[in-house]
Protein backbone atom coordinates (compact mmCIF):
# COMPACT_ATOMS: atom_id res chain seq x y z
CA UNK A 1 0.00 0.00 0.00
CA UNK A 2 2.73 2.51 0.99
CA UNK A 3 4.96 1.75 -2.45
CA UNK A 4 1.12 2.36 -4.26
CA UNK A 5 0.76 5.59 -2.17
CA UNK A 6 4.49 6.87 -2.54
CA UNK A 7 4.30 6.23 -6.68
CA UNK A 8 1.31 8.10 -6.85
CA UNK A 9 2.51 10.83 -5.28
CA UNK A 10 5.38 11.14 -6.82
CA UNK A 11 3.92 10.98 -10.84
CA UNK A 12 1.96 13.55 -9.25
CA UNK A 13 4.36 15.77 -8.18
CA UNK A 14 6.63 14.73 -11.28
CA UNK A 15 3.75 15.48 -13.95
CA UNK A 16 2.83 18.85 -11.98
CA UNK A 17 6.25 20.12 -11.76
CA UNK A 18 6.56 19.03 -15.84
CA UNK A 19 3.24 21.41 -17.13
CA UNK A 20 4.54 24.05 -14.81
CA UNK A 21 7.18 24.53 -16.71
CA UNK A 22 5.18 24.58 -20.09
CA UNK A 23 4.96 27.79 -21.59
CA UNK A 24 0.82 28.04 -21.53
CA UNK A 25 -0.68 28.82 -18.91
CA UNK A 26 -3.60 26.65 -19.09
CA UNK A 27 -0.93 23.74 -18.53
CA UNK A 28 0.63 25.76 -15.76
CA UNK A 29 -2.93 25.88 -14.35
CA UNK A 30 -3.43 21.86 -14.50
CA UNK A 31 0.09 21.50 -13.29
CA UNK A 32 -0.59 23.46 -10.04
CA UNK A 33 -3.51 21.53 -9.38
CA UNK A 34 -1.59 18.06 -9.76
CA UNK A 35 0.88 19.62 -7.17
CA UNK A 36 -1.71 20.71 -4.89
CA UNK A 37 -3.30 16.96 -5.28
CA UNK A 38 0.31 15.36 -4.33
CA UNK A 39 0.82 17.85 -1.32
CA UNK A 40 -2.83 16.85 -0.34
CA UNK A 41 -2.23 12.66 -0.65
CA UNK A 42 1.36 13.78 1.42
CA UNK A 43 -0.04 15.24 4.01
CA UNK A 44 -2.78 13.07 4.50
CA UNK A 45 -0.67 9.70 4.47
CA UNK A 46 1.85 11.48 7.03
CA UNK A 47 -1.22 11.20 9.40
CA UNK A 48 -1.20 7.64 9.31
CA UNK A 49 -3.73 5.47 7.06
CA UNK A 50 -5.99 3.92 9.92
CA UNK A 51 -8.99 2.36 9.00
CA UNK A 52 -12.13 1.40 11.84
CA UNK A 53 -10.38 4.24 14.08
CA UNK A 54 -12.76 6.72 15.83
CA UNK A 55 -11.62 10.23 15.77
CA UNK A 56 -10.45 11.77 19.11
CA UNK A 57 -12.99 13.22 20.47
CA UNK A 58 -13.58 14.78 24.01
CA UNK A 59 -16.56 11.65 24.92
CA UNK A 60 -14.36 9.26 24.01
CA UNK A 61 -11.64 10.39 26.22
CA UNK A 62 -14.46 10.77 28.96
CA UNK A 63 -15.77 7.72 28.53
CA UNK A 64 -12.35 6.01 28.47
CA UNK A 65 -11.06 7.57 31.68
CA UNK A 66 -14.05 6.79 33.75
CA UNK A 67 -13.71 3.47 33.11
CA UNK A 68 -10.14 3.69 34.76
CA UNK A 69 -7.96 1.88 31.80
CA UNK A 70 -5.24 3.87 30.00
CA UNK A 71 -6.29 5.48 27.05
CA UNK A 72 -3.74 4.02 23.78
CA UNK A 73 -3.41 7.66 21.43
CA UNK A 74 -2.91 5.28 19.04
CA UNK A 75 -6.36 3.41 19.04
CA UNK A 76 -7.78 6.76 17.66
CA UNK A 77 -7.18 8.45 13.88
CA UNK A 78 -5.55 11.91 13.84
CA UNK A 79 -8.03 14.67 12.47
CA UNK A 80 -4.88 17.22 11.85
CA UNK A 81 -4.09 15.94 8.69
CA UNK A 82 -7.59 15.26 7.38
CA UNK A 83 -8.88 18.97 8.61
CA UNK A 84 -5.45 20.04 6.89
CA UNK A 85 -6.24 18.41 3.80
CA UNK A 86 -10.15 19.95 3.59
CA UNK A 87 -8.61 23.50 4.17
CA UNK A 88 -5.81 22.89 1.38
CA UNK A 89 -9.04 21.17 -0.78
CA UNK A 90 -11.41 24.40 -0.94
CA UNK A 91 -8.38 26.85 -0.72
CA UNK A 92 -7.29 25.30 -3.94
CA UNK A 93 -10.27 25.14 -5.40
CA UNK A 94 -10.48 28.57 -4.94
CA UNK A 95 -7.37 30.03 -6.23
CA UNK A 96 -7.50 27.88 -9.51
CA UNK A 97 -11.16 29.79 -10.28
CA UNK A 98 -9.23 32.99 -9.63
CA UNK A 99 -6.20 31.78 -11.72
CA UNK A 100 -9.10 30.76 -14.64
CA UNK A 101 -10.39 34.10 -14.55
CA UNK A 102 -7.01 35.49 -14.36
CA UNK A 103 -5.95 33.72 -17.30
CA UNK A 104 -9.23 34.24 -19.63
CA UNK A 105 -8.49 38.20 -18.86
CA UNK A 106 -5.00 37.57 -19.93
CA UNK A 107 -6.69 36.24 -22.63
CA UNK A 108 -8.55 39.14 -23.78
CA UNK A 109 -6.11 41.60 -23.15
CA UNK A 110 -3.21 40.12 -25.16
CA UNK A 111 -4.84 37.46 -27.60
CA UNK A 112 -2.83 34.42 -26.71
CA UNK A 113 -2.60 31.92 -23.49
CA UNK A 114 1.49 31.84 -23.45
CA UNK A 115 2.98 32.44 -20.52
CA UNK A 116 5.21 35.37 -21.65
CA UNK A 117 2.50 37.39 -23.05
CA UNK A 118 3.43 36.72 -27.13
CA UNK A 119 3.62 33.57 -29.78
CA UNK A 120 6.94 32.37 -30.32
CA UNK A 121 8.66 33.25 -33.69
CA UNK A 122 8.73 29.82 -36.38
Amino acid sequence: MELILSLGIGILAGSGVWLLLRPRTYQVIIGLGLLSYAVNLFIFSVGRLVTDSPPVTQTAVQTTAQAGTQIDPAAFADPVPQALVLTAIVIGFATTALFLVILLASRGLTGTDHVDGKEPDR
